[in-house]
């Protein structure tokens, strides 16, 4: 694996109890790393466009004995497309999906309505193309043009995280 989506999460310093939302949760990797951080009366809603994922999150949480994730169908590029309520969350994940995102800036917007004042959201993505193992050159989004896209959505940066060689992790605070 390219990250350690539970070493990632301890850096975001999730509270017991947070309520946290994955936007592009896919094969349920961080959801699942977040609703063992935030504990039995936390709260994971894993938000995924895709829904043959969401019945794969569903079954691997099972397995794991994890009965604090909500999956929901949602498309976090649409105002309310997460189907989540204004500051309905503590914090936010967004992993390895602004790379994918064709409205970055809407993805944004919609991490900072569902975030409650002061929220945080934790950016992952890739740093590279890395010869093919992450996504096109082209599609990458550097670090800088992923905290302008924040900012500009009512963000401010908190501070970077270890992600791993071949991302890099930023948690911002919705102002």
């Amino acid at each position: 694996m390219f990250s350690n989506p539970s070493q990632i999460i301890s850096q975001l310093d999730l509270q017991s109890s947070a309520r946290v939302a994955d936007i592009g949760a896919g094969s349920g990797a961080y959801a699942l790393a977040a609703a063992k951080a935030v504990g039995e009366h936390g709260k994971v809603f894993a938000v995924e466009v895709q829904k043959e994922l969401l019945s794969r999150i569903e079954k691997e949480a099972r397995s794991k004995g994890i009965h604090n994730i909500e999956t929901m169908w949602g498309d976090a590029e649409s105002a309310g497309g997460t189907h989540l309520a204004d500051g309905a969350c503590n914090a936010v994940i967004i992993a390895n999906v602004l790379f994918q995102a064709s409205d970055k800036q809407a993805l944004a917007r919609e991490a900072a309505r569902i975030l409650e004042p002061r929220g945080r959201a934790l950016v992952v993505d890739w740093s590279g193309s890395f010869g093919g193992a992450g996504p096109a050159p082209a599609a990458v989004v550097s670090k800088q043009k992923a905290q302008e896209i924040f900012e500009s959505a009512g963000f401010v940066l908190e501070r970077a995280v270890d992600a791993g060689a071949n991302h890099y992790g930023i948690i911002f605070r919705k102002k």
